[in-house]
């Protein structure tokens, strides 16, 4: 599902990955840590297709990361969702909207954004929230619309980047609790964290990032 071979990326000379070599397995849930700087995120923005590789290879559900066309990026990343630790959701716009637009990007019917965006917003146990605007939320709500902004296409991965980081203790186990309902239909897993509590004890496959490349490989 996810299959790098010998990736190395750097920023401006500095070298953040060096031959990287993993592989998550479809409907795999794993987790990704280390310490800040060691490539977390530069690793879910390639996967993301948000940034490319200066070398070896990179498949995303059949996609050849190498081969892709800036006009065919949208293509897979109706198959790639992301949760971002910053929530990046649009101020001026409701719930429902900021849900909505990825479906409009690709020209769907207003009936099918309708039903589609009501459905993730149940699953995140939204519903009342439809017509709020995101300032009006708590940071867990907030986090709760971004992943059901991820899921709204469908996708077959869905990628997390600190999805916990500003919450508390009880809203960070809501938050995992519906990654694990993802999962369990069927979507591939990837999160990068630096809480071991998040995956202490969850028989997953974890990632220890450092050195520029995996340091280690356990299960948690």
């Amino acid at each position: 599902m996810i299959s790098f071979t010998n990736v190395s990326k750097s920023y401006e000379d500095e070298l953040i990955l060096k031959d990287f070599t993993f592989n998550i397995d479809k409907g795999e849930v794993a987790y990704m840590t280390g310490p800040s700087g060691a490539g977390k995120t530069t690793l879910l923005k390639l996967i993301y297709c948000a940034e490319r590789p200066d070398r070896g290879q990179i498949v995303v559900a059949g996609w050849d990361i190498n081969k892709l066309k800036q006009r065919t990026i949208p293509f897979l990343r109706r198959n790639v969702g992301i949760v971002f630790q910053d929530f990046r959701l649009l101020l001026n716009k409701t719930v429902f909207d900021n849900i909505a637009l990825a479906l409009r990007v690709h020209y769907q019917h207003p009936n099918a954004i309708r039903e589609d965006v009501n459905a993730v917003l149940k699953e995140v146990k939204l519903s009342h929230k439809a017509k709020t605007f995101p300032q009006q939320l708590s940071g867990g709500e907030q986090q709760r619309v971004v992943i059901a902004r991820a899921m709204v296409s469908k996708p077959t991965v869905l990628l997390a980047d600190e999805p916990t980081g500003n919450l508390d203790v009880d809203t960070s186990q809501t938050i995992m609790n519906l990654f694990r309902e993802i999962n369990a239909r069927g979507t591939t897993v990837l999160i990068a964290t630096h809480n071991h509590d998040l995956f202490h004890g969850t028989g997953r496959r974890v990632f220890f990032l450092r050195n520029k490349n995996i340091e280690k490989e356990i299960i948690g």
